[in-house]
């Protein structure tokens, strides 16, 4: 089974999904903000932090069937389900496979759109290059996943995030592109998912289009979308802002002294 660590007492269980060369220990900023209403669930996903790999290619719907093994191995029944990039595309296989489990779904910089073309062959290849250089490719990736106008300001997040992408099993990876490779469009999860549904998306994420993803979501009363200042890993680059924002839209039937 996947690693994972659980933390807090909270009535509401939200389940925590990290993308990309990234582990559970991504939400450390965030966490400290996030409402006591909450009992955190922090889950490394395959091939990642210290979960083994599952598969040669590690589609998001499998990652999403061991997350939910997980989530079982809890005996729980309902969750928020937050994913950051990566994260996010497991957590939209997740919602269409266990839509009862879900009380809110949040893509945390990440998108509903497969890629296209373009994507697809910069990820086919990449594969050698993780395989066989594996930090270059760490190194000439992570730093263009933060807002260019602050890389001064941010560069210790950067280098947190840095040393997080190193330590992440080259093989896993590899398994984890050739998943995301394979990702089919999911905007009729978003169409059809009862559960509240919030997008955090970044005004300067290289790694999603997202004034085209904000713009096509569905137009419906239960999807809410926010658009911060900041790049792709808004845990790092806005930590508190995020954590606010999810305090308020996912508890927001909790009186207000309740999400100090």
């Amino acid at each position: 089974m996947l690693n994972f660590e659980k933390k807090g007492n909270g009535k509401e269980t939200l389940v925590l999904l990290h993308g990309f060369m990234e582990n559970l220990s991504i939400w450390n900023d965030m966490e400290t903000h996030l409402s006591d209403n909450f009992s955190l669930l922090k889950i490394d996903l395959p091939g990642h932090g210290k979960s083994e790999i599952v598969a040669e290619v590690q589609t998001m719907e499998i990652m999403a069937d061991e997350v939910k093994k997980v989530i079982d191995s809890q005996n729980l029944e309902k969750i928020h389900l937050l994913g950051h990039s990566m994260g996010g595309y497991t957590s939209l296989a997740f919602a269409e496979k266990y839509p009862e489990t879900l009380k809110s779904l949040t893509l945390f910089f990440s998108t509903y759109f497969p890629d296209d073309e373009e994507k697809k062959e910069q990820r086919i290849k990449s594969y050698r290059i993780i395989k066989d250089a594996f930090a270059h490719y760490a190194r000439a990736g992570v730093p263009n996943l933060f807002n260019p106008n602050e890389r001064d300001v941010l560069e210790g997040k950067i280098e947190t995030a840095l040393k997080v992408a190193l330590s992440t099993n080259n093989l896993g990876a590899l398994a984890s592109v050739k998943g995301m490779v394979e990702r089919t469009d999911k905007k009729h999860v978003l169409e059809n998912l009862q559960s509240k549904i919030l997008v955090l998306a970044g005004k300067y994420d290289n790694a999603v289009k997202t004034e085209h993803m904000i713009k096509h979501l569905p137009d419906r009363t239960n999807i809410k979308s926010y658009v911060l200042d900041c790049g792709h890993n808004g845990h790092w680059e806005k930590p508190s802002i995020c954590a606010e924002i999810i305090n308020t839209e996912l508890l927001h039937h909790l009186p207000k002294n309740l999400m100090l």
